[in-house]
């Protein structure tokens, strides 16, 4: 029995009794869990990098790569965390994922060598594969259906509130030492991690409710049709088995167009690095790459009340022209074009802007159209295949723009040739399927597969 379907004996009656959604209740523990991560890591963990690389004199190329590699190794992590998720529930693998990313946060602030910098970086990737992300966006997924991308939206939006945290953060490695602030860390990763855990529940089947929140229909009368009712959910859904899912070309081309996304979205890590480099002031440097999470959020927030109404692959194109203006404009920050120097004070916010609100946007669209194609039947898995593939490319990004640092000294024309290239997602995803096509098509091979198994007829 899945380790969770137990539990649906012991508190059905409370959930059901509760005024408030469970599901939000999720959202809720969900976004600490996820605010905090982006805090110290997604977000934050640029202000650990120029300490870290001149404490020990490392390449900023090598000390990217260790960036890449934590992107590679969840890559490859996530299916597998997808499909532990569908059989087993998220609570476990909380649990497992939390402890092991406070150990790994806590390790850190002891290396002393770059293997020991890159083991380090392995134990984060594994904790956080399992305890963060993933888990939480398949759970809330689970919860939803036709406020999903809303749910996915409030969820998301923490993320970017974590951004807002840089300018601290970058001021307490400053007085206490990195290493200080990385042991900190990861014991507050367990305090607010077990928590979180403990409030996860798989779906909403399982306690006596259904999804959104609507009334569970009554499972006690006896006339035709009343056990279909009974198990029938008030949202029609899509309803495609991984299997099917990965034959599709919707899923191919989607992956791809939101992996070029996380191409430039994974060198964010290096934003700080890059604007110091620039020339710009170190405190205003750190301002304005938090400022990011000010457009972040926005685009968050707007997806949740826009995300449900609109069509949303032409709105993740948008979001993917705002990316690659960001990035063009990051790599302009005072650079001499035609014998004119672009001030900070005129890219710096288009850079804040652009950058942010595409990001922010394009997040919790890419998480709830992989559920509006596909359905809650192996969300899980799906999610973990994709974000395989969208780690290939967001592995790529950090070495790439340290590499050219290397070569170059400067940051720029890794940003400009990443850019470019996220350019190319916008066409991919306004030439994207609809859901109706994808699903009439999964609907057509499975009948097809169906006829073609079926056993040759007896002979008389």
């Amino acid at each position: 029995m899945p380790a969770e379907s137990g539990q649906a004996a012991d508190r059905p009656q409370a959930t059901r009794q509760s005024r408030l959604f469970y599901g939000w209740w999720i959202v809720t523990a969900g976004g600490l869990i996820q605010g905090y991560t982006s805090a110290v890591f997604w977000r934050g963990f640029q202000a650990f990098f120029d300490p870290i690389v001149q404490t020990f004199g490392w390449s900023r190329g090598a000390t990217a790569a260790a960036l890449s590699l934590q992107r590679t190794e969840s890559g490859l992590i996530s299916p597998f965390v997808g499909t532990l998720l569908d059989r087993f529930g998220p609570r476990w693998l909380m649990a497992f994922g939390v402890t092991v990313t406070g150990l790994g946060f806590v390790v850190m602030s002891l290396v002393n060598t770059l293997w020991q910098f890159y083991a380090a970086m392995a134990l984060l990737t594994v904790g956080m594969s399992f305890g963060t992300f993933i888990v939480l966006v398949a759970t809330v997924g689970n919860w939803f259906i036709r406020k999903r991308g809303r749910a996915l939206a409030i969820l998301m939006s923490c993320s970017a509130i974590g951004g807002f945290t840089l300018p601290l953060l970058a001021s307490s490695i400053d007085h206490f030492g990195w290493r200080h602030v990385l042991f900190a860390i990861g014991v507050g990763f367990w305090i607010i991690g077990y928590p979180v855990m403990f409030a996860m529940r798989r779906r909403p089947e399982d306690y006596g409710q259904v999804p959104d929140g609507a009334p569970a229909p009554p499972r006690t009368a006896r006339v035709p049709g009343a056990h279909r009712a009974a198990h029938a959910t008030p949202t029609r859904e899509a309803n495609i088995s991984a299997r099917q899912v990965l034959t599709t070309r919707f899923f191919w081309q989607f992956a791809i167009a939101a992996s070029l996304g996380q191409l430039i979205s994974s060198t964010n890590l290096l934003h700080l690095p890059a604007l110091k480099s620039y020339g710009v002031n170190p405190a205003i440097a750190a301002f304005a790459a938090g400022s990011v999470a000010f457009g972040d959020l926005a685009g968050r927030f707007a997806m949740g009340l826009l995300g449900d109404r609109f069509d949303k692959r032409q709105i993740m194109a948008a979001s993917f022209a705002l990316m690659t203006i960001g990035s063009l404009a990051l790599a302009l920050v005072n650079a001499r074009v035609l014998g004119i120097t672009l001030p900070a004070a005129a890219t710096l916010p288009v850079f804040a802007v652009g950058f942010g609100l595409g990001f922010g946007a394009s997040i919790p669209l890419r998480l709830a159209m992989v559920a509006d194609y596909f359905g809650r039947r192996s969300y899980g898995s799906v999610l973990g295949v994709m974000s395989s593939v969208s780690a290939v490319f967001g592995a790529i990004g950090p070495v790439f723009v340290g590499a050219m640092f290397d070569i170059t000294e400067s940051y720029r024309l890794g940003f400009v040739i990443l850019a470019a290239l996220v350019g190319v997602a916008v066409p991919m995803t306004l030439l994207l399927e609809s859901a109706e096509r994808v699903a009439a098509r999964a609907r057509l091979a499975a009948a097809h597969r169906r006829r073609t198994q079926l056993p040759p007829p007896v002979s008389p």
